[in-house]
C-alpha cells in the first residue's frame, strides 16, 4: 500500500444516466484508489448526465475550503447525453491542458485511436482541482495510476499539485 505523504480530502462524482451506486465500478474504482493512497473519501454521488446537476454538486464541493481534488467519471463521450466538458470546464479558473493531452497520448497505447473520442479535462477552481475523466473502469485506472495519484502526492518530484491545493508551495 502506497500512502501519500499528504492526505488531500477528495470527493468522486459519477455523471451517468443508467448506473447506481451499487452498479458504479468506475466510481467505485476511484474511491479505492485514492484511500489505498493514503486519501480521503469525503464525499460520493452519483448524478444523470445533466449540465446543471453536475455543476451544482461541483459548484458545492469547490465552494467547500476542506476539498482538495474532484474526481468525476463519465459524461466526456460524444453522444448527445455527454455534457461533462461543457458543465464543468466553465467552472475553471485555469484549466491543466496537460492532463487531457497526457491522458490520450497513455490511453492511444491501450485503445488505439479510439482515444479521440475521449474528452478528458481538468482545471483548478477556487484551488480545487478537478480531474473529467471517462466512464469507463480501464480509462479511471489510466488517469488515476498514470497521472493522477503522482499529481496528488507531495512527495512526487519535480513537481506536483499538493501545494496548490494545500497552500503550502
Amino acid at each position: 500500500m502506497t500512502t501519500a505523504s499528504v492526505a488531500l480530502n477528495i470527493a468522486v462524482l459519477t455523471i451517468s444516466d443508467t448506473r447506481t451506486v451499487e452498479t458504479d465500478t468506475s466510481g467505485e474504482y476511484l474511491v479505492n484508489a485514492l484511500k489505498e493512497a493514503g486519501h480521503n473519501l469525503v464525499a460520493r454521488e452519483l448524478v444523470k448526465d445533466d449540465i446543471y446537476a453536475q455543476r451544482a454538486v461541483v459548484s458545492k464541493w469547490i465552494a467547500d475550503d476542506s476539498i482538495h481534488a474532484v474526481l468525476v467519471t463519465g459524461g466526456t463521450g460524444f453522444t448527445q447525453r455527454d455534457s461533462t466538458p461543457e458543465a464543468l470546464s466553465v467552472l475553471f479558473d485555469k484549466a491543466v491542458d496537460g492532463f487531457g493531452e497526457l491522458f490520450r497520448s497513455l490511453s492511444f497505447e491501450e485503445i488505439g485511436t479510439s482515444t479521440i473520442q475521449s474528452r478528458a479535462v481538468a482545471g483548478f477552481a477556487n484551488r480545487t482541482v478537478i480531474f473529467c475523466l471517462p466512464g469507463s473502469t480501464g480509462a479511471c485506472r489510466t488517469g488515476w495510476e498514470k497521472i493522477i495519484k503522482s499529481q496528488l502526492d507531495a512527495s512526487f518530484k519535480p513537481c506536483n499539485f499538493v501545494g496548490h491545493l494545500t497552500g503550502q508551495h
